[in-house]
């Protein structure tokens, strides 16, 4: 129904993204993958979207690139994965990464993603081999800038890492000792969390 939005960056707070698009900010779920590629705040982007409607809620999720989204709708066609657990598996690793845990049935490596089982991971081995789809190039769409928005947050860089950890599935005593077990100071909430994350499947 919403293939894309273009508009303007207005809010992140990982996993959650606010976009202004022609005076209606959409609310719009996405991956670190995403985050990572943003530009700053007041900035143009172009986000390809997945839209999900439940009885009590329509979520729209949004990717940077197109090879994530359908990675993103791939994945939640396997059996007992639904589209938070897919941006959870989509933050924790990246698209290579996962291809090498699937065609090595590293199920060690997928498990250690907060909601993958034993169970869950052994059956996105299975179901994914033949799903997979071609890797593209993980470029994010041509931008452009635009007149700086500011947004205001009381929360630090830390504490906005753990919040976000937190949302992607993680308690938060292990959100917090991710977070503890790398340096902080000086680094942005997303470079804490990409550290964060990368310490977790290690």
């Amino acid at each position: 129904m919403i293939g894309f939005l273009r508009g303007k960056l207005i809010h992140k707070a990982p996993p959650l993204l606010l976009l202004d698009v022609q005076g209606v900010g959409y609310e719009v779920e996405a991956p670190m993958t995403t985050f990572y590629n943003l530009p700053a705040i007041g900035t143009e982007i172009l986000l390809h979207t997945h839209l999900v409607v439940r009885e009590d809620a329509h979520i729209l999720f949004g990717f940077s690139t197109e090879a994530d989204r359908t990675m993103f709708r791939t994945l939640i066609k396997v059996n007992g994965v639904g589209p938070k657990l897919a941006l959870t598996i989509l933050s924790g690793q990246t698209a290579e990464e996962f291809h090498r845990c699937i065609y090595n049935n590293d199920t060690q490596a997928l498990v250690r993603l907060p909601g993958v089982g034993k169970k869950t991971a052994e059956r996105l081995v299975i179901e994914m081999r033949d799903r997979l789809p071609d890797l593209g190039e993980s470029s994010i769409s041509n931008i452009e800038t635009v007149s700086s928005v500011m947004t205001i947050s009381n929360a630090s860089p830390k504490q906005e890492a753990i919040s976000a950890l937190c949302s992607l599935g993680y308690k938060p005593l292990d959100a917090s000792k991710m977070v503890q077990n790398i340096g902080v100071e000086g680094k942005s909430c997303e470079e804490i969390i990409r550290l964060a994350l990368q310490g977790a499947v290690r």
